[in-house]
């Protein structure tokens, strides 16, 4: 086992000699306290994974799996019962302090249905990681296009389960709130608790890798036998709930006091992301299989990172 830093190219070329294939898991995560975060959410993630990168195509390392972030799409999909689908513009301070939370049409303002999010849609980063992350796939995609490599880029989506890092402000809101409950504390969900997303158990996100780890050598996008560049995928279960129900569903689980609804918002946040998982299923023959009453339970008295 080596531990290094991802911008250290001596360490990076040590690490690639008689390896085959890169599984990339390396980032800074989370939306960042304040921009004085940009820097290193820049080094760390787009710096490092330029580095690797450099050092595959020299190596002759051709085969990479890349973990993404279902942040590169921004809000999730909608759809106005007049206009059909729309992106909505980013939620502004007016609003949100208001406790407007879900946006409108930008055509004529009217309330949105969201729906599944396909790898098709245009990427709109609003926060300083989600822009890294975006970085991240066009790096590989350009990285992609001079090495005839293969690329599978795996967006996921709100992973939990044992192992999270515990008490950080760039912790995902799973482990915040797990965090708050192991010291007897209610979880704080933010805005009304209504906003949806798409948990995903840490074991199916393995397995996920696993699978896009053998599509890079056997079958990507649908063409047997044949390598297919670059390709996303939403890594998700399929099964979306809101952030407040699944703050009920872990406080039930750890046996603590109910979640509490502050309405307190932050700007770089989004209000609905639910994905589509077919494509996974279809090319990957990847499917979520744990489920979220199960995975929570399971949660609720996992271990942590310190």
């Amino acid at each position: 086992m080596r531990r290094a830093d991802l911008t250290d190219r001596a360490a990076v070329a040590a690490a690639l000699a008689d390896v085959d294939a890169v599984v990339h898991q390396a980032a800074m995560v989370g939306l960042g306290v304040d921009l004085g975060d940009l820097p290193e959410y820049v080094r760390c993630n787009d710096l490092g994974t330029a580095v690797l990168l450099s050092e595959m195509a020299r190596a002759g390392v051709q085969r990479l799996v890349l973990a993404s972030s279902m942040v590169v799409y921004g809000e999730g999909a909608y759809s106005c019962p007049d206009h059909g689908p729309v992106r909505p513009a980013a939620r502004t301070v007016d609003d949100l302090s208001a406790g407007r939370f879900d946006p409108g049409c930008p055509v004529c303002d009217a309330a949105l249905c969201p729906e599944l999010i396909g790898e098709d849609a245009p990427l709109d980063p609003r926060s300083v990681y989600a822009a890294t992350k975006v970085a991240q796939e066009h790096l590989t995609a350009a990285w992609v296009r001079h090495t005839n490599g293969t690329v599978v880029a795996l967006r996921y989506h709100n992973v939990y389960g044992p192992g999270m890092p515990r008490d950080t402000p760039y912790s995902g809101v799973a482990a915040l709130f797990r965090s708050a409950l192991e010291a007897g504390r209610a979880p704080r969900v933010f805005e009304d608790g209504a906003q949806r997303r798409d948990f995903v158990h840490v074991r199916d996100v393995a397995a996920a890798n696993v699978a896009a780890l053998t599509a890079t050598g056997e079958r990507v996008g649908g063409q047997a036998g044949k390598r297919a560049g670059w390709r996303a995928y939403n890594i998700a279960s399929g099964r979306p709930v809101t952030v407040g129900e699944m703050a009920a569903g872990l406080a039930r689980a750890a046996a603590g006091p109910p979640p509490v609804v502050t309405g307190e918002y932050r700007l770089g946040d989004v209000r609905h992301v639910v994905a589509s998982p077919a494509r996974a299923a279809a090319e990957l023959g990847f499917q979520a299989t744990v489920p979220l009453t199960e995975g929570l339970t399971e949660f609720a008295t996992a271990s942590l990172r310190g």
